[in-house]
């Protein structure tokens, strides 16, 4: 049994089957479906500084979403409107049929969409398993009381949480650390930790700003894989800020460009990649 029929086994919800029907890309890849999160005409300012001016972009359901820019873009900024940090002056989101203006970050979460950061937000006196087990909480019914008292239901459901993030350990190769504090590791399995704790969500969209930052060839290579596996074995739709035009390229359905807070390229990679002002703006002559 591997770790995705044994994620399943333990909690269904946790990774939905793979249609039998879906297309091949680096792997099996779910079919991309229709339009799961909308962002439309998004502006956001600081004071007198736009940092999004009237941003548009759709995510389909199954598809992995690029946001590329140079630094202060505003892509962080994006996310940020997405997940419920920043509050956009203008325009709406709508995340499975449902629009709004404003959502806190807890209520972002319960919808389905999870995120990871930059710089990451471990607990690093904490063990790996126990910065994964932070994950759960959205899914925990026991109140505190008894989750201190570990007594009764609360035992029973700190088991089977215990369970799935135990899974999501063997799915990201991590199990030699388990019981290490996080602050020990290295940075690139840190960098798997925080996804990690991402994916014990059940997240239908996953945010990820700059997975591969600061990251080794290898580290590199090893995170694009389990970003491919997220996207294909558990079946979720991924929306991925990365400076690595090499990554973006290699595993993208579709990527955005912005530059000063304006969206200036939106297509596949090959499309971003000969669009004339993205190649002056960001690309290069010489791509």
């Amino acid at each position: 049994m591997n770790a995705i029929t044994a994620l399943r086994a333990m909690d269904p919800t946790l990774v939905p089957p793979v249609p039998a029907d879906h297309a091949v890309r680096a792997g099996h890849v779910p079919r991309i479906g229709d339009v799961i999160l909308d962002v439309r005409n998004i502006s956001l300012r600081f004071g007198g500084v736009k940092a999004l001016a009237d941003i548009s972009f759709d995510v389909r359901e199954h598809e992995i979403r690029s946001i590329i820019g140079p630094n202060g873009a505003g892509k962080s900024s994006m996310l940020n409107c997405i997940n419920g940090v920043y509050t956009p002056q203008d325009g709406a989101i709508t995340f499975r049929g449902k629009t709004f203006s404003h959502m806190n970050p807890r209520q972002v979460a319960e919808m389905g969409v999870a995120r990871t950061f930059q710089n990451l937000a471990l607990f690093k006196g904490m063990t790996v398993l126990d910065n994964i087990m932070t994950g759960r909480n959205l899914r925990m019914k026991c109140g505190l009381l008894q989750q201190a008292l570990r007594i009764g239901p609360a035992l029973r459901e700190e088991i089977r949480h215990r369970q799935v993030v135990e899974g999501i350990i063997e799915f990201l190769d991590i199990q030699a650390y388990r019981k290490v504090p996080v602050g020990q590791l290295p940075y690139g399995l840190q960098k798997r930790v925080d996804l990690g704790r991402a994916l014990a969500m059940e997240p239908g969209v996953l945010l990820l700003d700059e997975p591969m930052a600061g990251m080794n060839v290898e580290e590199k290579q090893d995170m694009c894989r389990f970003v491919l596996d997220v996207n294909s074995e558990f079946g979720t739709t991924i929306v991925l800020i990365e400076h690595d035009m090499g990554v973006v390229m290699d595993i993208s359905d579709r990527v955005v460009v912005l530059d000063y807070g304006r969206k200036i390229g939106d297509g596949t990679p090959d499309e971003v990649r000969h669009d004339p002002e993205v190649i002056k703006a960001y690309l290069g002559q010489g791509n």
